[in-house]
């Protein structure tokens, strides 16, 4: 009885996880009238802050055991480890502040757009950079995303330009994390967040951030907490507990919970409108995913199976 119970509670993590993610632009739209710069300062300050002291409180052995890993490696893979995690921090800021850009001055469309494709062009630089190996029909899911790209680029260049922007800064991200995969993701999220913390704070003024008048503002930063703690720490760690129970496979089909629900928040709460191609182009988005995630063929007995690429947990 209780290991059927154990499957339900890892289910309800992950769709608790990516049904917070899809209902990431409400909060977000709240601050529209802001500079981006200053939303991605005080998001990145708050969830460091937050995330340094659940990893003092409750993950030192974490933290230890991550210690321990480096002190033990060899110079080159210390120097690995440091310069994909600085890469990984600046990557993650850099899609921070696309998103939030993208969202509160583009539309809600071209978010969740950026996202349907973040799993796509993932396992297209994986296979490129990383020699990982992709199906027929994985091959021919990647075609049909390019498609669909081709359909929206017939309308806004922009629009478009933006979502390859947010998905592939936020792809690039991932296939750094996916190489070490051995680590800790909270800790190496916290350095990432410190590094990033100690980037914006020198660029705070080119960015349009000023942290005076943020620190005086309770409005900034009551949302901006929230969007830390609700729409960042809290499904990071509900996705985490599901990745510990459920198969990539399984956890990756959930993952696209999230852009589909902000679809249907830009048509339905913030009232955006759709053209005929881009409805197709989403369309072909669905299908890309639909044969992308498609299970394989049971491998014989005697032939060993090769494992699929390793989901990546989204930092949204």
């Amino acid at each position: 009885m209780l290991t059927r119970l154990k499957p339900s509670r890892f289910h309800t993590a992950a769709l608790a996880a990516y049904l917070i993610w899809g209902f990431f632009p409400i909060p977000l739209r709240l601050l529209t009238g802001y500079a981006s710069g200053q939303i991605l300062y005080f998001r990145v300050l708050l969830a460091l802050l937050l995330l340094a002291g659940i990893l003092l409180l409750g993950r030192r052995d974490a933290l230890r055991q991550t210690w321990q890993q480096y002190r033990m490696a060899v110079p080159a893979e210390r120097r690995r480890m440091l310069g994909l995690t600085a890469l990984g921090g600046i990557l993650l800021t850099i899609n921070w502040l696309l998103f939030i850009y993208v969202v509160n001055h583009v539309s809600v469309q071209a978010g969740s757009f950026a996202y349907l494709l973040c799993p796509i062009l993932t396992a297209l630089l994986g296979w490129a950079l990383l020699g990982e190996r992709l199906r027929p029909v994985q091959g021919a899911a990647i075609a049909i995303s390019l498609v669909s790209c081709g359909l929206l680029a017939t309308g806004n260049l922009q629009t478009v330009g933006m979502s390859l922007l947010v998905a592939l800064s936020y792809a690039s991200y991932l296939i750094t994390q996916r190489v070490l995969r051995h680590y800790d993701k909270l800790v190496l999220l916290g350095l990432q967040l410190l590094l990033a913390t100690a980037v914006l704070v020198p660029l705070a003024g080119p960015l349009g951030a000023d942290p005076l008048a943020g620190f005086a503002d309770t409005r900034l930063l009551l949302i901006v907490g929230l969007l830390s703690a609700g729409f960042t720490v809290l499904p990071l760690f509900l996705n985490l507990f599901a990745l510990g129970g459920l198969s990539s496979g399984t956890v990756g089909i959930l993952m696209y919970l999230n852009p589909l629900v902000s679809f249907l928040l830009a048509f339905l709460y913030f009232g955006e409108s759709a053209t005929a191609n881009q409805v197709i182009a989403y369309g072909l988005i669905v299908v890309s995913v639909l044969l992308y995630n498609w299970p394989a063929k049971r491998q014989p007995a005697t032939t060993k199976a090769v494992p699929e690429p390793e989901q990546a947990t989204r930092v949204a």
